[in-house]
């Protein structure tokens, strides 16, 4: 009893990117990559977050540099879970004094339940006392601080690195929502793909990563922008460096972001007329990482004749989502998931 006293509340967003752990009364205290290193020889971590992302295509045989998720699913439970207890010990100064009581996860909204009880298990067994689960897009309408509770739409397009969520939000609820695989990693593998039939250059996950935040966008720039990348050449298998200019990501990426718009366009359709109406009115609004891509917003509004625009600090959208919940548990609980309670607690 004297360890929930003084047991402290924490909101997760638990990505196939990043991970980010918000901390009741203080905020985001963790913004890290989901990435671990394993000694397969040991079984030993070797690191976890910035300094394991480091290592990504750089490290021998023996040393696996793993991402836990994929596509916003637990694929590595174990290492899912060590991700997780390793962040929060890094926030307890005075293991004496609290434990964690509660948790609130942000999860994709298209999850099964034995998806779902994964994600509660792998935050128990971390070190948390009762584990929620709210999905995504509701998160990121709560940390954008649309009004979710009122009768009118809020559509929300969380585009992360596993998964885009497109969710209409009303009155506490989803009203209708739609999950899908192409997100930031897709568009990753894209220019790779692109990259290596354009040029015969073979390059990796963080140099095509660099190309997209660098050089990518959605629409034609107005400033023409060019990047060299390293690379192994596909003939002779010896280094090679090329030029690759803002169009030829934009070729590369295209039919992935034909993908998204086409699915925010699906969910407005199956939408109820006032909805939509609403829709029209209040536009749409873009958050996560994949919304940070240049003219994606200004794609989506000409495709769709929808005004659409990027919330404040897409990034830390959900996370800050989960940490209103969590600072305000009482008025939020109906819309969260019953916790999964550890067996050995009674209640």
């Amino acid at each position: 009893m004297r360890l929930n006293y003084f047991g402290k509340d924490i909101g997760i967003d638990l990505g196939t990117a990043n991970t980010l752990i918000y901390l009741a009364g203080r905020g985001i205290v963790v913004n890290e990559p989901s990435i671990a290193a394993a000694n397969n020889k040991t079984g030993q971590i070797l690191a976890i977050g910035n300094e394991a992302k480091k290592m990504l295509g750089r490290t021998p045989n023996h040393i696996n540099v793993v991402r836990p998720l994929i596509n916003g699913v637990i694929s590595d439970f174990d290492m899912t879970q060590e991700v997780i207890r390793s962040f929060l010990k890094r926030l307890k100064t005075n293991p004496l004094f609290f434990n964690y009581r509660r948790a609130v996860v942000g999860v994709p909204s298209n999850l099964t339940e034995v998806e779902r009880k994964s994600v509660e298990d792998a935050v128990i067994g971390a070190g948390v006392s009762r584990a929620y689960l709210i999905e995504e897009p509701l998160a990121a309408a709560i940390g954008a601080r649309l009004p979710i509770h009122e009768p009118t739409a809020n559509m929300i397009v969380d585009i992360g690195g596993g998964t885009t969520e497109v969710a209409i939000i009303s009155m506490g609820g989803t009203v209708t929502s739609r999950s899908l695989k192409t997100a930031g990693d897709k568009l990753n593998d894209d220019i790779i793909r692109f990259v290596r039939d354009e040029f015969r250059l073979i390059i990796g996950e963080p140099t095509a990563e660099e190309l997209k935040i660098n050089i990518g966008s959605a629409t034609q720039l107005e400033e023409k922008l060019e990047m060299n990348i390293r690379g192994r050449d596909l003939a002779t298998g010896l280094p090679k460096e090329v030029l690759v200019k803002d169009f030829q990501i934009r070729v590369a990426i295209v039919r992935s972001l034909k993908t998204i718009v086409e699915a925010v366009r699906e969910v407005i359709e199956v939408a109820p007329p006032e909805l939509t109406g609403d829709i029209l009115r209040r536009g749409i609004f873009l958050c996560g990482g994949g919304s940070l891509l240049r003219g994606l917003n200004e794609l989506i509004s000409k495709d769709l004749t929808i005004v659409t625009t990027v919330v404040d600090d897409p990034l830390t959208c959900v996370a800050r989502g989960t940490g209103v919940v969590i600072e305000n548990f009482g008025q939020y609980s109906p819309i969260l998931n019953q916790p999964l309670i550890p067996r050995d607690i009674k209640v």
